[in-house]
């Protein structure tokens, strides 16, 4: 083991009257104090007085590296004693006025040291001064100590900003942990006043969040802790209409709405004028409440409820007005009741944002699990997923999401006993639009997509939701009902586009306006196609008697078509090898050719059906012809007037054929015969049939969302299905 340095030579170098004798003194000990053994001995030998004295004396650099020093001892929690209200005094006067940024680093990371040291039992009893407590007179002597600070934030020195947010989030945490009921959200609401959301929200949107190891990155998301903390500490405040602050926020939404003066009757009915005007019995119910008492209906919002009530009238006072007064002019029971919907846009961005679930990340070891959470995102690539910088947003995520409740109310047409089906649909569109930004999203971007979301659109939402929910309960065995109707709903099609082709159907015999006309009918063994030729379209449907020319299925090799141009490519689907029925059958992209010349007067779709042509009683097969392929040529082209014929034909003879069909046609009516079939399939399953308990618990152990079991209250007996366009 290596000598520790002369501890005496370093002290005496410290109380030296030469400049550059302490400037070295203390740029060696920043290295030297790392080690526990060199900073015990460097106290025993009363090391700590003259630092001390060097952070108070100097200055420049020589001053920078004494409070690195010192910083050093603290981290080991040892040098305590040097800290005392005049190096405290000291270190804030520093922040605040300091040209050079090296000094104002090491004199915010005291601070912070200060402020995050854990108030022990003795200090308690001794009245030692930490936390919050320690620097609040110096902060009295230096009242724009605050702003300076949050000024920092948006320094051009990440390190600067990274030890400047960390003495806001330490302040910050004190102030709630351990300020009065009173104290703390004063504290809180002046930083948010100097602008520290938008200084936070800057640096998490911006390239220096992108570096997991830096101080800066641990610093944004212990900030986005904090702020679920205040939202959680602000909920858990009940609304007590006793207290000054509460009452006050009651009467200023009652002031916004911009009430009428109401001046009751007197006892023979007339309206005094020069009585003293009260408040409309009603006026509670106006605004949104259910009752004339509204402080109970804030219950399950807390103090946060009444606060982003009040904000929104505050900061949008005309919209305010406007909702209000259109909203007196209908019924009562149609009437969308504002209050109510802001608590419960409050519940949703709460719900959403996970408050209650980031409890336990603000415990005691709260940098240990943020160090560790930052690792395991960055080795699975998923790094911005940790920031929520929407969560600083929260007061125009309000607003906009109580826009959105309020349009969605009106297009639906709803009434007051649809309240919660107008809240979950809300809950789905704030879960949609809010849920799917990156870190870098803009909350103007978000608050355009909720106000543009209509309800046609939220309810297709709602349904995959409810889809997803039934996925987790039954997902293999939907699965294997989804494949066995797909493929009951592929032969159900099979059989009605065949039943079209026994029927027959008339055709322009070509692409000339005096072409003629053509019938065709598959035969009732569905081994040949009938047709004629006749020089106009008939009334009636030839019999097969009545069409002596036919098409050999087992000679045809494949079907080339342009029914679907406009959707997609020109296909041919072709049978491999001659007319062997068990021959490998492939779907290929084929151009027309010479073979498969386009039509283009009167039709724009043709069917071209190719294969082998008959052999003539002439010629003979020869061991020559053994091993010679058959030429292909068209055997019969049919032009469809219109796209259902020209589906019901294609897609028919594809699958006399065993191929799939591809018309979007016949295939949106599998896909609707097998989506409709799964839902009359769902009828008959049971919430109370899942062990919900078990599904809690996911594949790989970790715990997922509970899913309420839906009840039936107030449901009638009566449903229907509505099948959307598409």
């Amino acid at each position: 083991m290596e000598d520790l340095p002369d501890v005496e030579m370093l002290v005496s170098s410290l109380m030296s009257e030469s400049e550059s004798s302490r400037k070295y003194a203390v740029f060696k000990l920043q290295g030297l104090l790392s080690d526990p053994s060199f900073a015990d001995a460097f106290i025993q030998g009363d090391g700590l007085l003259a630092l001390r004295d060097a952070v108070m004396q100097t200055s420049g650099n020589t001053q920078a590296y004494a409070l690195g020093s010192l910083d050093k001892l603290l981290e080991l929690d040892m040098g305590w004693d040097g800290v005392d209200v005049l190096v405290i005094e000291k270190a804030v006067a520093l922040a605040v006025s300091q040209p050079l940024v090296n000094i104002v680093r090491n004199a915010l990371t005291l601070l912070v040291l200060v402020v995050s040291r854990p108030l022990t039992g003795s200090q308690k009893e001794n009245g030692g001064a930490f936390g919050f407590r320690a620097i609040k007179p110096a902060l009295d002597n230096h009242p724009t100590f605050l702003e300076s600070l949050v000024h920092r934030l948006s320094a051009s020195d990440h390190t600067l900003c990274a030890n400047a947010l960390q003495l806001v989030n330490a302040l910050m945490r004190d102030a709630v942990m351990h300020g009065g009921e009173h104290e703390w959200p004063r504290f809180i609401k002046r930083l948010q006043d100097l602008g520290v959301i938008g200084g936070v929200g800057m640096l998490m949107r911006g390239d220096a969040a992108n570096d997991a190891g830096s101080p800066l990155a641990a610093a944004i998301l212990e900030f986005q802790g904090l702020t679920k903390l205040l939202l959680r500490k602000w909920k858990e405040v009940r609304v007590n209409v006793e207290l000054h602050e509460h009452k006050k926020a009651l009467k200023t939404i009652h002031l916004l709405s911009n009430p009428e003066p109401y001046r009751p009757a007197d006892s023979n009915g007339e309206t005094g004028r020069k009585g003293r005007a009260k408040h409309h019995p009603e006026k509670w119910r106006r605004l949104g409440f259910e009752t004339g008492s509204p402080a109970w209906e804030f219950d399950e919002t807390g103090y946060l409820g009444m606060m982003d009530l009040v904000d929104f009238a505050r900061r949008n006072e005309d919209t305010y007005q406007k909702i209000l007064m259109e909203q007196s002019v209908h019924p009562a029971p149609h009437r969308c009741p504002l209050a109510r919907a802001s608590l419960s846009v409050t519940l949703i961005l709460y719900e959403h944002f996970e408050i209650d679930e980031s409890a336990n990340e603000e415990g005691s070891g709260h940098r240990n699990s943020l160090q560790e959470r930052i690792r395991e995102a960055r080795a699975n690539g998923n790094l911005d997923r940790l920031y929520r910088p929407l969560l600083l947003q929260w007061g125009r995520l309000h607003t906009a999401a109580i826009n959105a409740f309020v349009r969605i109310w009106k297009a639906s047409g709803a009434v007051i006993d649809d309240f919660y089906k107008i809240e979950e649909v809300v809950r789905i569109i704030v879960e949609r639009v809010v849920g799917t930004t990156i870190r870098k999203t803009e909350v103007g971007k978000v608050e355009d997509e909720l106000r543009s979301v209509s309800l046609e659109e939220a309810r297709k939402w709602q349904m995959e939701g409810l889809d997803e929910v039934y996925e987790d309960a039954w997902g293999p065995h939907l699965v294997q009902i989804r494949e066995q109707l797909h493929h009951e709903s592929l032969q159900f099609m099979k059989e009605q586009r065949i039943r079209c082709l026994l029927q027959g159907s008339w055709f322009p015999a070509g692409v000339g306006v005096d072409a003629g006309w053509r019938f065709v009918r598959l035969s009732h063994n569905r081994r040949h196609l009938h047709y004629r030729s006749y020089p106009a379209k008939g009334d009636d449907e030839p019999g097969l008697s009545d069409l002596p020319e036919k098409l050999d299925l087992h000679s045809v090799t494949s079907v080339d078509s342009n029914v679907s141009a406009s959707e997609q490519p020109a296909t041919s689907l072709s049978k491999g090898g001659g007319g062997d029925n068990s021959s490998t059958e492939t779907l290929t992209e084929k151009h027309h050719d010479s073979l498969n010349p386009t039509p283009t007067p009167t039709t724009n779709t043709k069917i071209t059906i190719i294969g082998h042509p008959p052999l003539t009683k002439s010629y003979k097969l020869t061991p020559v012809h053994t091993h010679t392929e058959p030429v292909e040529s068209v055997l019969l082209e049919l032009y469809p007037q219109s796209s259902s014929l020209a589906s019901e034909w294609l897609d028919g003879l594809l699958m006399l054929l065993s191929q799939q069909p591809i018309t979007k046609e016949t295939i949106r009516c599998v896909d609707v015969m097998e989506d409709w079939g799964v839902r009359l399939r769902m009828l008959n399953l049971r919430w109370e049939d899942v062990d919900w308990e078990a599904l809690e618990m996911g594949a790989k152990g970790e715990r997922v969302e509970v899913r309420e079991v839906p009840g039936r209250e107030g449901l009638g007996e009566d449903y229907w299905y509505d099948l959307p366009e598409t």
